[in-house]
């Protein structure tokens, strides 16, 4: 098993770009299939990340939602169809800042990143 550190900083690394990818805001992102695809393919990358993180430290943090990003990976990977842009964006906005204030603590108790917000 490859340490946590890895898995959280690839989790950071692709919270970064979807910040990057969406900084114009809803109506650009909306607008625009490729970021739309940019955000998929890092939240993407990122839920497979999240699932490859010890128990151990899933248990520790248990206030992260790690079933709801289970679920969302899932939906990703078998659903795209399905999936609902605005949804996406609640992701974005509600669910994303969340995690990026967990996983900074994470690396921080890692000895990684002491700067990452």
């Amino acid at each position: 098993m490859k340490d946590d550190r890895l898995y959280l900083v690839h989790v950071s690394e692709c919270l970064d770009l979807i910040v990057q990818y969406t900084q114009e805001g809803e109506a650009a992102f909306r607008a625009d299939r490729r970021t739309q695809d940019a955000v998929l393919r890092n939240l993407h990358t990122m839920t497979e990340s999240t699932q490859r993180i010890s128990q151990e430290l899933k248990i520790k943090y248990r206030e992260v939602d790690w079933r709801g990003i289970a679920a969302f990976r899932n939906t990703v990977v078998h659903d795209y169809l399905g999936i609902d842009v605005r949804r996406v964006w609640e992701i974005i906005e509600q669910d994303l800042p969340i995690l990026r204030k967990y996983v900074t603590m994470m690396l921080q108790e890692h000895g990684v990143g002491e700067d990452l917000d």
